[in-house]
C-alpha cells in the first residue's frame, strides 16, 4: 500500500489503491480493491470486507475545516465498523489537499465491484432524512432572519450595516444552496452515481 495520499494501480497486483490522511495525527487511511474484497489499513490495524458483504454505502458532500469542497463515501460492512473514504487529505494545520480525481476513480470502481458482486446493498446519497429536513428548515429561518435585518438596517438608513449583512447573506445563501442541493436524500444504482455527490475530475 502507498504511504502517502494517492490513487494508483498496484504494479504487482493490479489492485486499485487509495489513501488519505483523515487528521494531522496518525498515518493515512489506506484502501485497496482486490478481486473479491475491499481491504483497508490504518495505524497498524487492518481489515477486509467482501464486496457482497457490504450492506450500505452513502455518498455525500461534506465540507470541512480548511476544505469547503469535500466529498465522503461511507461504507457499512455486515459486521464491523463503518469505513470513511474522503476526497480531501490533511497536509498541514491550515491546509487540506483535494484528491478529487483519485477519489472519484476509486469510489466509482468500488461501486462497480459492489454492484457486480451480486449483493443487495442499500446505496444512498446525501444526508439522512432526519437530519436533512430539520437542517433545511433551520437554514431557511436563518436566511429569513438575515433578510429581515437588512430591511431593518435600510429603514434606519444604516447603509454600511445593510451592505455588510447583505454580503453575509449572499455568502451564506451560496453555501447553503450548494450544500442542500448536493445532499438531498436519495438512492442510486452502482452503475449510475449522481453527479452532485461526486467531485468533478
Amino acid at each position: 500500500m502507498p504511504t502517502s495520499p494517492v490513487f494508483a494501480t498496484d504494479a504487482d497486483e493490479s489492485d486499485p489503491v487509495y489513501a488519505y490522511k483523515p487528521s494531522l495525527v496518525g498515518g493515512p487511511f489506506e484502501f485497496r480493491l482486490t478481486a473479491d474484497a475491499l481491504e483497508w489499513r490504518k495505524d497498524g490495524r487492518v481489515g477486509r470486507v467482501l464486496y457482497d458483504r457490504i450492506r450500505r454505502i452513502r455518498l455525500s458532500f461534506r465540507p470541512a475545516t480548511a476544505q469547503n469542497h469535500r466529498f465522503l463515501a461511507e461504507v457499512w460492512p455486515e459486521s464491523g465498523s463503518r469505513l470513511k473514504i474522503a476526497s480531501a487529505s490533511w497536509r498541514s494545520m491550515m491546509e487540506q489537499e483535494r484528491l478529487d480525481a483519485a477519489y472519484k476513480a476509486f469510489v466509482t470502481e468500488l461501486n462497480r465491484r459492489v454492484g457486480a458482486a451480486g449483493g443487495t446493498p442499500l446505496l444512498q446519497t446525501g444526508s439522512p432524512v432526519l437530519l436533512y429536513w430539520p437542517g433545511f428548515l433551520m437554514s431557511a429561518g436563518a436566511l429569513l432572519a438575515l433578510a429581515a435585518l437588512i430591511v431593518r438596517a435600510l429603514q434606519m438608513q444604516a447603509w454600511s450595516g445593510a451592505a455588510f449583512i447583505a454580503a453575509v447573506l449572499a455568502l451564506f445563501l451560496w453555501q447553503t444552496v450548494n450544500f442542500f442541493r448536493r445532499n438531498r436524500p436519495g438512492v442510486y444504482r452502482a452503475d449510475a452515481i449522481p453527479e452532485q455527490v461526486m467531485p468533478r475530475a
